[in-house]
């Protein structure tokens, strides 16, 4: 996902429900809430899109190791079968070609983890933006009711500048209408909160693929070596 698009998301999903009612209530309009929801959309369409196309790439990238790791154990098995028929030349060759796959499978598996982190971490986003939206639409309703009751009983003046100005306001309706607004704000907050405590930023250690600590002279003092020691029990017999 491009950094650019990563800014404009965080920067949505932290936007200030409390500052954007302020100064809804100040230009006596619902405008820059409106706005808020088209830039939100607008992202929420590039970032599943981009997450589509990375969620692809994991797909790809798994089935490419799950390939290597596979021909990597077979060869892993035919070199110890060329080791006892003696057929050293091969079984070097094969060792050769073993340590090439294993490591290919290897890059495939960091490549894999790398993008499913990726992957992970924008399904989170796109989680907590389709939250904060649904938020913002639920609260700019409420606030449209509330500017006009206020316009209608002609109490938003000059003077009223925020919710705080607005509470203050004897008419029991509109300062119970300004509560009712001050407490979906502070819900929507504490939504938000908890959605980023629960963000996964941790991932397992890409698992490495072992040591290649089982070369071919090691292979053939262990499968040899045991054959050997079988044939000197036999004669004792």
């Amino acid at each position: 996902m491009a950094p650019s698009l990563i800014e404009k998301v965080n920067t949505l999903i932290n936007a200030s429900l409390h500052g954007m009612v302020d100064k809804a209530l100040q230009q006596n309009s619902v405008a820059v809430m409106d706005e808020y929801i088209r830039q939100a959309e607008k992202n929420l369409e590039a970032l599943e899109d981009s997450a589509a196309t990375v969620g692809g790439s994991v797909r790809t990238l798994k089935r490419k190791y799950d390939e290597f790791a596979a021909a990597s154990e077979k060869l892993d098995r035919d070199i110890d079968t060329l080791i006892l028929k003696g057929k050293n030349d091969l079984a070097g060759a094969a060792q050769a070609e073993l340590n090439t796959k294993q490591q290919l499978a290897q890059d495939y598996y960091e490549q894999w983890q790398q993008q499913d982190n990726q992957y992970t971490a924008m399904l989170d986003m796109r989680m907590k933006l389709e939250a904060r939206l649904t938020g913002i639409r639920q609260e700019r309703e409420k606030l449209r009711a509330l500017i006009e009751l206020a316009a209608a009983k002609k109490v938003a003046t000059k003077t009223i500048k925020s919710l705080d100005d607005l509470s203050k306001v004897g008419d029991e309706e509109i300062t119970s209408l300004a509560e009712q607004v001050r407490n979906s704000l502070d819900t929507e907050d504490a939504r938000l909160d908890m959605a980023t405590q629960n963000l996964r930023d941790q991932i397992d250690d890409a698992v490495r693929g072992g040591e290649i600590d089982r070369q071919l002279e090691e292979r053939r003092r262990r499968l040899l070596g045991s054959q050997g020691g079988g044939g000197q029990q036999q004669t004792a017999d």
